[in-house]
C-alpha cells in the first residue's frame, strides 16, 4: 500500500473533512516507520462515514487517528498493524488514556480513539506505537486546540 493510498484511506476515513482550525495532520518518521496521527471534531465526517465506522458525529468529541507507514524499497511504503496506545492530557494536567480501536479498509491499517472536547481546548496527546515486528516503541507527542463554537 503506497503511502498516497493510506493519506486517502485516511482522508475517506475523514469523510471530507472541512478545512478548520480543528483538524491537523502530521507525521513523524523513526527510522523504516512512518507515523501519520490527526485530531479533529467528530462533526466533521460525513454522515454515511461516521454511520459506518459506528462513530457519533458531534462538535464536542474529538477523534484521534493514527496509521503506521513502513518504507519498503522501490516503493512509498507499505501500511502495517501496530501496538497504539495513547493518554492525552489537558492544560489542567488531568490525563487519560484513550481506548484505540483498529480498522482495516483497503489493505490500509488505521486506529481510531474517541474523547470529548470541548471550545478553544487544548489537548496534549501522548502516543506510543509499536509496529508489528518492531523491536522498538516510538513516541510521539502531539497537541491540537479544538474549537466548537
Amino acid at each position: 500500500m503506497t503511502i498516497q493510498r493510506v493519506a486517502f484511506a485516511t482522508l475517506t476515513l475523514a469523510g471530507c473533512l472541512l478545512a478548520t482550525p480543528s483538524w491537523a495532520e502530521n507525521s513523524t518518521s523513526f527510522g523504516e516507520f512512518t507515523i501519520h496521527h490527526s485530531a479533529f471534531t467528530s462533526d466533521t465526517l460525513n454522515a454515511d462515514v461516521a454511520r459506518a465506522y459506528g462513530i457519533q458525529r458531534s462538535k464536542h468529541r474529538g477523534l484521534l487517528n493514527v496509521s503506521v507507514i513502513k518504507e519498503e524499497p522501490g516503493t512509498t511504503g507499505k501500511s502495517v498493524p501496530a501496538q497504539v496506545d495513547v493518554d492525552i492530557v489537558n492544560l489542567a494536567g488531568q490525563r487519560s488514556a484513550i481506548p484505540m480501536r483498529e480498522l482495516a479498509d483497503k489493505g490500509a491499517t488505521y486506529y481510531l480513539g474517541e474523547f470529548p472536547v470541548y471550545d478553544q481546548q487544548t489537548i496534549d496527546f501522548e502516543i506510543e506505537v509499536r509496529p508489528q515486528g518492531a523491536s522498538e516503541t516510538y513516541k510521539v507527542d502531539m497537541s491540537q486546540q479544538f474549537f466548537t463554537d
